[in-house]
Parts: C-alpha cells; structure tokens; sequence
C-alpha cells in the first residue's frame, strides 16, 4: 500500500477497506461510489457508507466532490506545514484543493466548485491561508484581472507569468528588440566569416558553414549576460522565428536537426519593383555579356521612354 496507508497498520482493516484502498491506487484520480458498488455487489448501502467513514477518519481517503458525484481519492503522503496542524477541515479541504493545482494554480469559482463551500466561507478561508503566507494570489498575463492561486513556494506556470517577455505583466519590448538584433548579428558575423572561405569549397560548403544550431545561439545569448531571467532554448527559438517571419533568417534541416541561417533581406522599397528587372522572371540569367542583357531588354526600353 502507498501514500498515507504506509503510515497504517492495515492489518486492522476489514477485507472490504482493504479493496476500497486497493481501488484508490486503480484510479488516482478517484473513484465514485458506483465503482465500490459494482466491484462488490453483496455490501449493503450502510457497511459501505461506515467502511468509507471510517477510512476518512484515519486519514487514509479523501473526499471531493464533482459534479453530483463524490469521489474517493488516496490521501497522499505529505508533510503539513506547521500553520496547517492546528487548522480546521474546511481549510484544509481547501489547502489541498490549491496544492492539487500544482504551479498553474486555481481560479476562485473553481475552488467553490470542488471544496462545495459558500463564497462567503471560502473567501475568509483563502484570506487566512494568504496572511499565513500558505498560498498566493498570482495575476495571469492572459487576464490581468483574474487571478488563481497556488502555494506560496511555488514559481509560477510561464503560461501565467508570460516567462521572459514579461515584467509585472508588462511586455518587455525592448528586451525582446535587444535579442532580436544579437541573435541577427551573431547569424549575420557567421554567415560573413563562411563567405570569407577559398573560393574552391564553393557556396554551398560556405552555407554548410554558415548553419548555427538552436544550441549554440542559445550559448551566445546566455553568456552576454543580457538577461535577468534564464533563458530557455524555446525563448531563443521565440526570437528566431520572429525573425524568420521579417524575412531576415531561414530554418532549415540537417538531419533531423534545426538549423538557422541569415538571408538577404526583401528589398525595402517598393519603388524597386515598378522597375522591369524588379518582376522580371529571368533577372538572375540577365548580363551586359549574355543573351539576356539589359542593352537589348525591349521592356527596358519602353520603360525608359518619356510618357
């Protein structure tokens, strides 16, 4: 047996207990009455309800409810915090509730839901576990005015928090500008140093060279030392596509692994594309030497002529 059972003597429980626990473990989400019913039919509605009872009191289950259905977890095995020793039931309910919510925390109506208390009771409740520094209130950046809470120690989900983009639910716009042009620049220097290669390894072992891993951006930009907060490899790959999307990098593939490169940005001006060779589909072959040269272009030509 695991969780808190492991501080029990089972060997006092009756058969029927002992499978109720067992059930427990089967489905740690928990498990509604109609289950303990259907696994043995012959307990009668008033040897389940004592056998259930009695498991609550030793602290070995414990009950929520969802929905119009009360469900029967294992109690896990943890420690209290001290503030917690002498509280009452309703506030433990609801200290377990927010515990369960983990890091992404839980929002207000939802710990009414499940704890089944009044709004009245459970905001006292949350109050007095916040002046014990319990629990906090944390702001999404999705929705600055809902809040969800979650225990005191915990750091908050990025979901919640906005991760490195985000200080005190303000977008950071110039850090993210400040990234944007060091991950450009290291690309750019990379790509400038593999144009410099001889000439007999030709472009595309100097676009080989070229290629950076989402590893190595990620060591650059960590030991500038530009950030407050760590980095993660996903927060690098956040600027890159940024910059992928202003036409400035390209991801591509090397064996299965991403790799990025600077391009030539797209022209600025629009004013280029009122010229022919701007649309020309066969500017790249064009040449003062070729056969496709602009002294012999006819849309050149007429381009030229005064309207």
């Amino acid at each position: 047996m695991t969780a808190a059972a492991d501080n029990y003597d089972i060997s006092t429980l009756t058969d029927f207990e002992k499978r109720i626990l067992e059930l427990t473990k089967e489905f740690p989400k928990g498990i509604p009455d109609k289950i303990v019913q259907n696994d043995m039919p012959a307990i009668t509605g008033p040897e389940r309800a004592s056998a259930i009872n009695n498991l609550l009191a030793l602290g070995l289950l414990d009950l929520y409810k969802q929905g119009n259905d009360l469900l029967y977890k294992l109690k896990p095995k943890v420690t209290e915090p001290d503030q917690m020793k002498n509280a009452d039931s309703e506030e433990k309910v609801v200290y377990d509730i927010i515990k369960e919510a983990g890091n992404m925390g839980i929002w207000i109506r939802d710990i009414r839901v499940q704890s089944n208390l009044l709004m009245t009771q459970l905001n006292k409740i949350v109050k007095s576990l916040e002046s014990k520094k319990l629990i906090k209130a944390v702001k999404s950046v999705s929705a600055s005015k809902k809040k969800v809470y979650m225990l005191y120690d915990l750091e908050p989900h990025r979901s919640l928090t906005g991760g490195a983009w985000y200080s005190d639910q303000d977008f950071e716009s110039e850090f993210v500008t400040i990234l944007n042009q060091q991950c450009y620049r290291y690309l750019c220097d990379k790509k400038e140093r593999a144009n410099s290669t001889p000439l007999e390894f030709g472009p595309k072992a100097a676009r080989i060279i070229a290629l950076t891993s989402l590893d190595e951006l990620h060591k650059f930009i960590s030991n500038l030392g530009i950030s407050k907060v760590e980095l993660t490899k996903e927060d690098i790959e956040t600027i890159l596509n940024t910059l992928i999307y202003d036409g400035k990098v390209e991801r591509v593939f090397k064996e299965d692994k991403k790799m990025f490169i600077a391009i030539d940005s797209y022209v600025d001006t629009a004013g280029y594309t009122q010229v022919p060779c701007g649309v020309c589909p066969v500017a790249e072959h064009c040449s003062e030497r070729g056969a496709i040269n602009p002294s012999s272009c006819i849309y050149m030509d007429q381009w030229l002529e005064p309207s």
